[in-house]
């Protein structure tokens, strides 16, 4: 069955590639999405180690001249997909959106460059990206962390990668909607409404689009004058680990000031982290800055951060919490709590499982010695994939296929778990 199963998600690669960048999924994700790139490298760097290197150097072409990398890059008109770069209207010569994702690249550069069959091209090529990457994460400490707390906030719930969480419902009721028209909606027609985001939060995240667009789009002013900003723990657990990895890279390419740069960065931020820490839930919270209070909500992204590197005793701690969770789904990981109200199985980030976030997540547990639970993890991704094929999320309790169909990072994260487990050679 493995075999079969890496030859799909192969195809899916092939599929969903446009020559120097990768689409999520034809249709609903028509452009070039910043982490879904730099996930899906993981899994092409076994089946073509050169091209999966040209898809986080895409990325990077269309990296700001402050650092910033945007969370999408417009490389031709399709008009399949709303909001477009009229919407957007950056200015770039490329269009790209005008806000970010979850800086995941340091932590992919780090595994291509550690698994390379070319060493001196890994070399070559790492060696570029290196200022590149840290360029990008100083924007973050710089724009995104004025108070010099270790960690960052996210400004508008897209830059998440969790759009819909709960996490952001408070925040995001500051938001204006202003009866904001959501008809050009696009996403609706190619994946079930009931599993996407609703009007009234499109209305929002619009707002947000244009109050920044009003800004001139300096990402200097963002973060301040935003009525959204949530420092979430997941995020800055990527923005860590990512940290983390490239400050050993740094090392290993004789960068040393990029090196003790990296390395403070992670380390602040992982001591700060332990403030967001919820002894009543045992998991992290996000926390709202703007009313300077922890947002109560049970959501995957207070059990990201295993992925950065906590403490032994909270990382037990997780891997309890994640195995009381294993007790109530069909499936790991919910996205959401599935004994909370908001929880919904089949609504994008309000429930669902999604196999990137299985990834890092038993990565962290499977590095601390959370063998079984991490074990667990990669069993049910598998298990979905054969009986719902490569979707992009799943319903945790049935198992059924929600979102965009033929989905990349899906069958990329399925050619990691295949060769990390030794499935396939």
């Amino acid at each position: 069955m493995s075999q079969p199963l890496y030859d799909r998600a192969v195809e899916i690669l092939a599929r969903n590639d446009l020559g120097y960048y990768t689409v999520p999924t034809h249709g609903l994700y028509p452009f070039q999405w910043n982490w879904d790139s730099a996930l899906s490298a993981l899994g092409q760097s076994y089946v073509n180690e050169a091209r999966a290197w040209t898809e986080i150097e895409t990325l990077f072409v269309h990296q700001w001249p402050d650092g910033m990398v945007p969370h999408i890059i417009f490389h031709k008109e399709d008009d399949g997909y709303f909001p477009g770069p009229a919407v957007w209207d950056t200015g770039r010569a490329v269009p790209t959106s005008g806000i970010t994702q979850p800086p995941v690249t340091g932590f992919a550069v780090r595994k291509l460059y550690e698994r390379a069959r070319d060493q001196p091209m890994a070399r070559a090529r790492a060696q570029t990206l290196l200022p590149k990457i840290h360029a990008w994460h100083d924007w973050f400490f710089a724009t995104r962390d004025p108070e010099r707390t270790g960690l960052v906030a996210i400004i508008h719930p897209w830059e998440s990668g969790r759009d819909n969480s709960a996490d952001w419902n408070a925040a995001l009721s500051r938001v204006p909607t202003e009866d904001l028209d959501t008809s050009h909606r696009r996403d609706i027609l190619h994946a079930n409404p009931s599993h996407r985001p609703t009007n009234e939060q499109y209305q929002r995240y619009f707002w947000l689009v244009k109050h920044f667009r009003s800004l001139g789009w300096d990402t200097a002013r963002l973060h301040d004058g935003s009525p959204f900003r949530v420092v979430d723990p997941g995020f800055n657990a990527i923005l860590l680990r990512s940290c983390s990895d490239l400050a050993w890279l740094a090392k290993e390419l004789g960068e040393t000031e990029i090196a003790a740069t990296a390395k403070t960065q992670a380390e602040k931020g992982l001591a700060a982290m332990d403030g967001l820490w919820s002894a009543l839930h045992q998991q992290y919270l996000c926390y709202d800055r703007v009313l300077d209070a922890p947002i109560p909500c049970l959501t995957v992204g207070g059990l990201l951060p295993i992925f950065a590197g906590i403490s032994p005793e909270r990382s037990t701690q997780i891997a309890a919490r994640l195995s009381a969770l294993a007790e109530r789904t069909t499936f790991m990981i919910p996205s959401h709590d599935p004994n909370t109200p908001e929880y919904d199985g089949e609504r994008y980030w309000l429930g669902p499982t999604w196999l990137i976030v299985n990834y890092m997540i038993a990565d962290g547990l499977t590095r601390d010695g959370h063998i079984d639970i991490a074990a667990r993890i990669v069993t049910d991704s598998m298990k979905l994939i054969v009986e719902s094929g490569f979707s992009e999320y799943y319903d945790p309790m049935t198992g059924a296929p929600c979102g965009g169909p033929h989905f990349t990072w899906t069958a990329a994260m399925v050619i990691e778990f295949l060769k990390q487990t030794g499935s396939v050679t």
